[in-house]
This record gives C-alpha cells, sequence and structure tokens, in this order.
C-alpha cells in the first residue's frame, strides 16, 4: 500500500507538472505576451527580441541573455535571473518586484518606472542604467555598479547599497529615507536634489569634493575613501 501511495503521489506530481509547462507554454517560441512563468529557461539567447508584456513570473532564467531585448510591462516577478544579461534592454514599467538579479549585467538598460521593490541585485552592474521613478524600496544593491546611472524620482526608501558604487550617478527627486550607505562610493554623485537623506546616513560613507549633497546636509569630517585609499569594490 505504501509503494502504491508513493506512485501515485510522482504521478500526480509529474501530471500537475506537464500541466502547468502546457498552461504556461513552456514550449512556446519567445514573442510579445509569451506565458513562460514558472518555466526554466537558463542560458538562453534572448537578444534583440520583442517580448514586451511577457510573463516570466518565477521563471528560472539564470545566465540567459535578454541584450537588446524590449521586455516593456514584462512580468518578471520573483524570476531567477542571476548572470541573465539585459544590456541596452528595455523594461519601461516591468514588474521585477522580489526578481533575483545576482551579478546581472544591465548597462544602459531602460528601467524607467520598473516596479523593483525587494528585488535583489547584489553585485549587479546598472552602469549608465535609466532608473527613473522606479520602485527600489527595500531593493538589496550591495555592492552593485550604479556609475552614472540616472536615479530621478527613484524610491530607493531602506534599500540596501552598502559598498554600492555609484560614482556619477545623478539622484534629483530620490526619496532615500533610510536607505543604507555604508561604504558607498559617492564620488561625483549628485545628491543635491535627493528627499528623505539623513546625516547620519553618510558617516561610513565614502566621498570627495565632487560629491553634491542637499544644502541641509555637510559632508562628513573625513570621506573614508578619500583618506584612505579604500577601494569599495572589495
Amino acid at each position: 500500500m505504501r509503494q502504491r501511495l508513493i506512485l501515485l503521489a510522482a504521478v500526480c506530481a509529474l501530471v500537475m507538472t506537464s500541466a502547468h509547462d502546457a498552461a504556461a507554454g513552456c514550449e512556446d517560441h519567445p514573442e510579445p505576451g509569451v506565458d513562460w512563468s514558472g518555466c526554466t529557461k537558463t542560458r538562453l539567447l534572448l537578444e534583440d527580441e520583442d517580448l514586451h508584456g511577457a510573463n516570466f513570473h518565477g521563471a528560472e532564467l539564470a545566465a540567459t541573455s535578454f541584450v537588446g531585448s524590449n521586455l516593456t510591462g514584462a512580468d518578471l516577478s520573483e524570476a531567477h535571473l542571476d548572470k541573465a544579461r539585459f544590456n541596452g534592454a528595455l523594461l519601461t514599467g516591468a514588474n521585477l518586484i522580489k526578481a533575483e538579479f545576482g551579478r546581472a549585467e544591465l548597462m544602459g538598460a531602460n528601467l524607467t518606472d520598473a516596479q523593483m521593490e525587494k528585488a535583489e541585485l547584489p553585485r549587479a552592474d546598472l552602469s549608465d542604467a535609466v532608473l527613473v521613478g522606479a520602485n527600489l524600496e527595500k531593493a538589496e544593491l550591495g555592492r552593485a555598479v550604479l556609475v552614472n546611472a540616472d536615479l530621478g524620482n527613484v524610491n530607493l526608501r531602506d534599500a540596501y547599497l552598502a559598498r554600492a558604487d555609484l560614482r556619477g550617478a545623478r539622484l534629483a527627486g530620490a526619496d532615500l529615507s533610510g536607505a543604507e550607505f555604508y561604504l558607498a562610493d559617492l564620488r561625483g554623485a549628485d545628491l543635491s536634489q535627493a528627499t528623505g537623506l539623513a546625516q547620519s546616513q553618510l558617516v561610513e560613507t565614502c566621498g570627495d569634493g565632487t560629491t553634491k549633497l542637499p544644502p541641509d546636509i555637510e559632508p562628513p569630517a573625513a570621506w573614508p575613501c578619500a583618506s584612505q585609499g579604500e577601494d569599495v569594490g572589495d
């Protein structure tokens, strides 16, 4: 009886998996609105594809290349995207809530108005990316590279940016309330019009004379990276 129950459970699991793959269209070709939710699609080359409105919720897409692709309005929430490549991709209005982007490449990507609450982007490279109006509340950006990124009007409330590289980043209108900037590199960053920034958030940040701060915020007596020559990326 026990063996029959185990066999029945295994058959049911297989049937459910097959039913999901069929319903989600895991074998469908990449196209606008494709439903690959929960599917496993690692290490694919999906460059310069039109995937606007696609559903990748909870999908396994590690190391997949979306370079130059159109993912406007796509749902990538809770997707696994470690080491995926989105260089130059269009992700305006995309749903990236709780997505995992560890060491992913998003250089020059357009993430305007993207929903990225609690997204995990440790060591992700967002150099020159456009994140205007994006919601990154409680996002994990430890050691992320945001060099020359446009973070205008971004919600970074309670975001984790320890050791992040923000050199040359523009944060006009960004909400920095409660954000963690431990050893973040702010050299050349423009925070002069950011909101919610407290003096205490800058105590152990890295910066220099090119760092622009709000009128009511003073730079620390000594910027750690300027005085100690630290490489915050290590």
